[in-house]
């Protein structure tokens, strides 16, 4: 695997999958703007090193923005082989040992196991070579992005946060983003479900102040592995090491216990006083696509920045997908499947995350299905399970089935008897879902496909179908996929069940959009969609056909969120700077900034509406 940063940096350069710009940028919108179009350009674009940031440092984002660039960080041809080498893996650990030469063949296994194992050090390391401490450690020398017009501030967005169990001392990594307030203070975002924020209700309740170490850069295997999901009490570095097939080694932070990655880039370490009053944290241009809003949430207090002295500030974007963070859900579908089989459901063939879903909204997967009820037991069983428990669109598919594939899919939905295949549910929802009138709980929806019938129905509307006043229609999706599309204003007063019950009316999915959605593609409605929705609120059956009310929620109504927040986008004057730039960034053809299409979205100016 990678010595460095700088070493993939080199080898995404060596194989076409990076692009150096030298021209002046700056960190504050700029830099991410370039990076959203490089984002959503075919096949997630190329990696972007900015040479001539704003700071003394140079910036990378978009480097696992691709499924070639995924691989290529955890060492692999493509995500799949992860799979298979997880599988061989599991395959001689759980096999029959009937002899002890049997036995004895576990060996040169159990000798490769250990030398995944993280290596504490007795030194320095890389990460060390620069040491700053008191007055010197400031974040403002870092390149540190604000991305998006309505963010709180600047975030780092790729931080491996190192925390300890107050009881056990055993370490956790978990990637949190984090606003900085000033030179020498952040925001840290735990959500309630995470490690991070468990270890801090720990230390709280000793009263004890909190050591925090946050590692950016070296081997991007150790990025990913801080975004995984992996149990609670497992070492994230053991999860790299596999990836690597060789050891993370790891250095004591200069001010507190905590060990790091000798060869990353950056170190902030500090503290967190469990004492101290929280701050409010946010606006925040979220991988949702819509901004996380203002939240209290703790303070960390930095105490020292250490560095490499060639040392790169590592950065992802995210906000409207597809962004980096898609193409790194490709390969935590493809390392957790194996366990997903192993251990919770043995009948699950496969798994898919679509971008569209932004990670947790929708999954599909295929299972083999021998008795009746089959698929309910894994919908109930996918929703109790690790972060699959803040999934809230579960698409449950036969054997067989490509669910990658769209033709595959399609006929499956349009074949579907609604009546019979929803199964519904109620659970634990990611905090930054923002459709629940709830904050971490509400409705979930799972479709079982595997009762098909083998008909090819042909979807159609009468005639004489009826649109209430001020309502328009696309049905450009009715013949393959078996839904129409409606659009009416977002607060106009629509009675669905009303337009399903027409006679003659034969789809499988009446959804209903803001009139501004209308130029979307099918994508981005679905996304849209998932987002905007709280399926025990916002769908229903009747006569056969789910009807889903997609608009933005008003927020304050019975039933509704308390707030609701705007989709991401960039400000109209960055656009206009990066355009008139464009040909002194020597980076090719013009590509056009996604926000156009999607400030056409946007209910206010602010944040939230």
């Amino acid at each position: 695997m990678y010595k460095n940063l700088r070493d993939f940096i080199s080898k995404l350069e060596s194989e076409g999958e990076l692009i150096r710009i030298s021209t002046p940028v700056s960190s504050i919108y700029e830099i991410a703007e370039l990076t959203d179009r490089q984002a959503k350009s075919p096949n997630g674009g190329k990696a972007l090193l900015f040479e001539n940031t704003d700071k003394s440092f140079p910036v990378i984002t978009n480097m696992m923005g691709s499924e070639r660039r995924i691989s290529m960080a955890l060492g692999v041809e493509k995500p799949e082989d992860i799979t298979k080498r997880i599988d061989s893996l599991l395959h001689q650990v759980t096999s029959p040992k009937d002899s002890v030469t049997d036995m004895l063949k576990m060996l040169p296994l159990l000798g490769e196991v250990a030398k995944w194992f993280p290596k504490k050090l007795r030194r320095r390391g890389e990460c060390q070579q620069v040491v700053l401490t008191g007055d010197m450690a400031s974040l403002d020398a870092l390149p540190i992005l604000k991305s998006w017009g309505c963010d709180g501030g600047r975030f780092i967005t790729l931080p491996m946060v190192g925390t300890l169990d107050p009881q056990t001392s055993i370490s956790n990594v978990g990637m949190y983003r984090m606003q900085v307030f000033d030179s020498k203070s952040t925001g840290m975002h735990w959500h309630m479900h995470k490690t991070g924020a468990r270890h801090y209700e720990g230390y709280k309740k000793a009263g004890k102040i909190m050591p925090v170490s946050v590692a950016i850069g070296g081997d991007p295997a150790y990025t990913y592995a801080a975004t995984a999901p992996m149990p609670d009490n497992m070492d994230e570095y053991l999860l790299a090491g596999f990836l690597r097939k060789k050891p993370v080694r790891l250095v004591k932070s200069i001010t507190n216990d905590i060990y790091i990655p000798e060869d990353c880039d950056f170190v902030i370490e500090g503290y967190v006083d469990p004492s101290e009053a929280k701050a409010i944290e946010g606006d925040f241009g979220d991988h949702t696509g819509f901004y996380s809003l203002k939240d209290l949430y703790p303070i960390f207090h930095v105490t020292a920045i250490t560095h490499r002295k060639d040392a790169i500030y590592p950065a992802t974007v995210v906000g409207i997908p597809p962004q980096e963070d898609a193409y790194i859900s490709i390969a935590t579908e493809r390392i957790f499947l194996a366990p997903i089989r192993l251990v919770m459901q043995p009948e699950i063939v496969d798994m898919t995350m679509p971008t569209a879903g932004t990670s947790h909204n929708i999954a599909t997967i295929s299972i083999s299905s021998r008795y009746i009820g089959q698929a309910e037991k894994v919908a109930q069983g996918m929703w109790s399970a690790g972060q699959m428990m803040f999934n809230k669109y579960l698409l449950i598919t036969p054997a067989g089935t490509d669910i990658r594939n769209t033709e595959s899919m399609a006929h499956l939905l349009k074949n579907c008897d609604m009546t019979q295949s929803v199964i519904r549910g109620r659970g634990i929802y990611d905090v930054l879902d923002h459709a629940t009138a709830v904050t971490g709980f509400g409705g979930k929806i799972a479709l079982d496909l595997t009762k098909n019938s083998d008909k090819d129905s042909t979807p159609s509307l009468p005639d004489n179908f009826v649109l209430p006043v001020g309502v328009t229609m696309r049905t450009d999706l009715l013949s393959k996929w078996s839904t129409v599309l409606l659009f009416a204003e977002n607060c106009a007063d629509i009675d669905l069940t009303q337009i399903a019950s027409q006679s003659g009316v034969d789809c499988n999915c009446i959804a209903l959009f803001y009139t501004r959605a209308e130029s979307l593609t099918a994508n981005e409605l679905l996304w849209l969609a998932a987002a905007n929705t709280e399926p025990e609120r916002d769908i229903a059956i009747v006569n056969g056909i789910a009807t889903v009310d997609a608009r933005a929620k008003v927020a304050g109504v019975e039933g509704n969120p308390k707030r609701f927040p705007n989709v991401v986008t960039s400000l109209p004057e960055v656009i206009e700077l990066v355009d008139k730039k464009w040909a002194e960034y020597g980076i090719g053809e013009f590509i056009e900034s996604p926000s156009l299409k999607y400030r056409k979205l946007l209910l206010t100016d602010k944040a939230e509406w």
